[in-house]
C-alpha cells in the first residue's frame, strides 16, 4: 500500500491527520460522483437479473471473493443458476470475456479464475460490469441471479442486494483515502453487513458475523487433497501474495504447521518469475488465489483452501429476499 497503507490507516496517528486535507478533497469528489449518478448525468444499467454486488467501502483485502463463493455456492445448492462478474484486477487483458476452470490468470485476474475454478459457474471480466453481465446473460440466458464480484463503488451497475464485507480491523482509523482506509465516507446506505470483526460503527443496515479458518486439508494442482496433519512436524515455505498475508501464515500455524520460511508478496503478485528464496528446497505451501497462478510454473505446491462460517441467519434472510421475489432499493442511485 505504500507509504499511506495499513499501518498507518488502524490508527489517527499525525502521519494521517497530516493527509485529512487530501481525505476532503477525495471525499468531495465521491459526493459530485454520486450525486452525477442520482441526477442522471451518468446512466445506470440493469441487466434484468437479479444482481447482488459483494464489496466493501476499504482499501485492501476485506475478503470479498471467499463470500462471493460461499453465495454462489448457496445458490447452487438451491437449484439455482448463478452468474458472477468481475472487473478482474491484475490482468493483462482489457477486453470482456469469458473465464474459464482453465484460464490464465493473467488474463481474467486471479480471484475470477479462482471463482471459475472451485465453483464452475460462468464468470465473465470487463472493466464495465454492465458489459461484463450483458456478454454473460448472452452467453448463459438461463442465468437466474448476477453476483458481482467487488462494485458497491461501481455506480454504473444497478444492483437489487448490496452486501458490504468487513475484516476483523473493521473501519480501521475512519478516515477517506489517503489518510485512512475508506473509500467512500461511511456510514454509507447498504441492505447487508458481513463482519469478521466487530459490527462497523454507525449506519442502518442489517449485520451478520462470519469467521474465516483454513481447511483441513491442502489441494494438489490435480486437486487431490493432503491432510495438514500429514504435513505437521515437516518444514514448509509459506507463501502469500494476499492483502494480509500475515492472516495466512498465522492461520498456517494455528494449524499445527512448521514455517521454516515465510515470503510476502504484493497482492495479485503474478508469480512469473517467482523463484523460492528458501536457503534449502521445502515444500510449498499457498493460497487458493496464489495457486491459480503458481501452479502454473510450481505445479508441485500446496494450496489451502479458505472457509467461510457465516451467520446462518444471512442464508435464512437471502433465501427469504429470493423466494419473495422482491427488489430492494437500491442502495446506489440508478
Amino acid at each position: 500500500m505504500g507509504a499511506s497503507g495499513p499501518g498507518l490507516w488502524r490508527t489517527r496517528s499525525a502521519r494521517a491527520w497530516a493527509l485529512w486535507p487530501l481525505s476532503q478533497l477525495y471525499r468531495a469528489l465521491v459526493a459530485l460522483r454520486r450525486q452525477a449518478y442520482r441526477l442522471g448525468l451518468f446512466p445506470s444499467e440493469h441487466p434484468g437479473r437479479p444482481v447482488i454486488v459483494v464489496g466493501n467501502v476499504i482499501a485492501g483485502g476485506a475478503g470479498k471473493t471467499p463470500v462471493v463463493m460461499a453465495l454462489v455456492r448457496h445458490l447452487q445448492a438451491r437449484g439455482l443458476r448463478p452468474g458472477v462478474i468481475s472487473r478482474g484486477y491484475g490482468r493483462q487483458t482489457r477486453d470482456c470475456r469469458a473465464v474459464h476452470p482453465d484460464s490464465p490468470a493473467q488474463d481474467v485476474g486471479d480471484e475470477p479464475a479462482l471463482v471459475a475454478r472451485s465453483c464452475r459457474v460462468p464468470v465473465f471480466v470487463a472493466a464495465q460490469r454492465t458489459t461484463a453481465a450483458r456478454a454473460l446473460l448472452a452467453a448463459h440466458p438461463q442465468t437466474d441471479v448476477i453476483v458481482c464480484d467487488d462494485g458497491l463503488q461501481h455506480l454504473a451497475l444497478a444492483r437489487d442486494l448490496e452486501i458490504c464485507v468487513f475484516n476483523d480491523e473493521g473501519l480501521g482509523n475512519g478516515f477517506l483515502l489517503p489518510a485512512g482506509p475508506l473509500r467512500e465516507p461511511w456510514p454509507r446506505a447498504v441492505d447487508w453487513v458481513l463482519h469478521a470483526g466487530p459490527p462497523p460503527r454507525g449506519g442502518t443496515a442489517t449485520c451478520f458475523g462470519l469467521q474465516r479458518q483454513l481447511a483441513a486439508h491442502a489441494l494438489r494442482a490435480d486437486g487431490r487433497q493432503v491432510p495438514l496433519a500429514t504435513l505437521r512436524g515437516q518444514p514448509l515455505q509459506a507463501v502469500a501474495a494476499i492483502a494480509r498475508p500475515g492472516d495466512f501464515f498465522a492461520m498456517l500455524r494455528a494449524q499445527g504447521l512448521q514455517l521454516a520460511h515465510t515470503q510476502a508478496l504484493p497482492d495479485h503478485y503474478d508469480f512469473n518469475s517467482w523463484e523460492s528464496t528458501s536457503p534449502v528446497p521445502l515444500t510449498v505451501i499457498c493460497t487458493e488465489k496464489d495457486a491459480v497462478k503458481l501452479w502454473a510454473r510450481h505445479p508441485e505446491a500446496l494450496a489451502v483452501p479458505l472457509q467461510l462460517h457465516i451467520d446462518p441467519a444471512f442464508f435464512t434472510a437471502l433465501d427469504a429476499r429470493l423466494a419473495a421475489g422482491e427488489k430492494a432499493p437500491l442502495s446506489s442511485p440508478a
